[in-house]
This record gives structure tokens, C-alpha cells and sequence, in this order.
């Protein structure tokens, strides 16, 4: 670590990674179904409250989801809060989170409506897309209506989104605009790469990855949140530049 950077502890990455282990931890425990309004939804799933871009940003669907998380925050976090301070970090951090959220949600809203628009046109009726997002029926006899394309309905309609992927994301972002030089290790390539290029092949992995439906990050990954916080991230670093006492070029 570069000795002319500031020692202020990093009270927000520590109090951030804090609430997302006990309300992961707290969720897991209680199992209780109020949990599913904290979650993110498309606005056209009554479910969908306004709060959930933030308090999706808390909640994670398994450990690994979490530990892989909450790495990366400690990772980027710990150098962009003593580099800015805490008030900054803090409301990037949000800023990408709910940015990312918006993003994401305005992506598969699109989409969402495209493929209503495509079922209409085979003929299905109000009543027959409500009964197919509701309770997954539908009429199997309609001509060039596939299971397939069934499943994705009700899975956009349905299906919710949690993690802080997207406000790390823009961490990252951040990180690569004020630490440009500093070697990072992907899991796949074993050779260390300088963050100015390692952020951008990964967000463009990501994009790939969310246009394709190919994937090298598993399943259930919200690709577009991760593009969305990290495009935030990006026009933020753009408008504001690194700030801080100095610009870093190590860590």
C-alpha cells in the first residue's frame, strides 16, 4: 500500500459488509416471506415496491453469492474510502447499486414487454398471460407457442434479483480510474493484469455473457446489473473524476 495514502479506517466497507453478512445470515435463519419485498422485481409483478433497489443491494441467494461479494468490496472498497472518505464512498456506492437496479429493471421491462408482444400476436388473451405468469398454465395448443418460450415469461415475470454486484461493479470502475496499474488476477487467466484492462474485459464479458445467454459466471447471474452499475460507475468517475489528496497509481 502506497504510504501516502490516507489511514482513516474504512468505516462504510466494513459497516457495508456488516449488514449484508447479518441480514444474509438474519433471512437465512428466519426464513421469513416478508423477504421477498426486499427483493427486486419488474414493476409489472405486484410485488414490485420502490424501496427494493436498495434493499436488494443487502440480500444475496447463496453463501458463495455472498462471500464473492463481500471479497471484492473488502478488496476495492478498503483503497477507494480512504482515498475519498467515507461520505464520497458511501453515496458511489448507493449511487451504483440503485443505478444498476434501474438499469437492469428498464432492460427486462423491454423485454418483458417484447415478449408479450410476441404472444399476443399467437393469440393468447389477457386472461391467458395472466394464468401463464400466475400459475405457469397456458393453452398447448396454440400454434408456435414452445415451452421454452412459456418458461421465459414466467421467469421474467417472476423471478427477482438480489446482490451488490452492481454497486461493486462500479467499484471496480472507480477502482480502475484511480488505480490503473495495479496487477489484478482473474480466476481463469493466471498471469496478473493491470486493472485499466482487467475492468473493461470484464464488464465486456458480462455484456457478452447478458446478450448471448452464454456464460462463464454460472447460472442465475444478472448480467445487465453488473453492466448497468458499472456503466454508472463510469459516467460518475467521468463527471468527478478520483479526487482524494492524490491520485494513486499503486496499491
Amino acid at each position: 500500500m502506497n504510504s501516502t495514502q490516507n489511514n482513516h479506517p474504512p468505516r462504510v466497507t466494513y459497516t457495508l459488509i456488516g449488514l449484508c453478512v447479518l441480514i444474509f445470515f438474519a433471512l437465512d435463519a428466519t426464513r421469513l416471506p416478508q423477504a421477498d419485498l426486499l427483493a427486486l422485481y419488474i414493476p409489472e409483478n405486484p410485488n414490485f415496491q420502490y424501496w427494493q433497489y436498495l434493499t436488494s443491494m443487502f440480500m444475496h441467494g447463496s453463501l458463495s453469492h455472498l462471500l464473492f461479494n463481500m471479497l471484492a468490496l473488502w478488496m476495492f472498497g478498503v483503497a477507494l474510502e480512504r482515498l475519498w472518505g467515507s461520505p464520497r464512498f458511501l453515496l458511489f456506492y448507493l449511487a451504483c447499486g440503485i443505478g444498476a437496479g434501474l438499469i437492469y429493471n428498464a432492460i427486462n421491462t423491454y423485454q418483458f414487454g417484447q415478449l408479450t408482444q410476441q404472444l399476443q400476436a399467437l393469440g393468447l388473451t389477457p386472461e391467458d398471460l395472466q394464468r401463464l405468469v400466475t400459475r405457469g398454465e397456458y393453452r398447448a395448443n396454440v400454434a408456435g407457442l414452445s415451452k421454452e418460450l412459456v418458461g421465459y415469461y414466467y421467469i421474467a415475470y417472476n423471478v427477482s434479483t438480489v446482490g451488490a454486484s452492481g454497486a461493486i461493479y462500479g467499484i471496480l470502475v472507480a477502482f480502475a480510474f484511480c488505480f490503473p496499474n495495479t496487477k489484478l488476477l482473474f480466476l481463469f487467466v493466471p498471469v496478473p493484469i493491470a486493472a485499466k484492462y482487467f475492468v473493461p474485459a470484464i464488464i465486456g464479458l458480462d455484456l457478452l455473457s447478458g446478450i448471448t445467454g452464454f456464460s462463464i459466471f454460472g447460472d442465475n447471474v444478472a448480467h445487465f446489473a453488473h453492466v448497468g452499475g458499472g456503466v454508472v460507475g463510469l459516467i460518475l468517475m467521468l463527471l468527478f473524476g478520483c479526487g482524494g489528496a492524490r491520485r494513486l497509481e499503486s496499491y
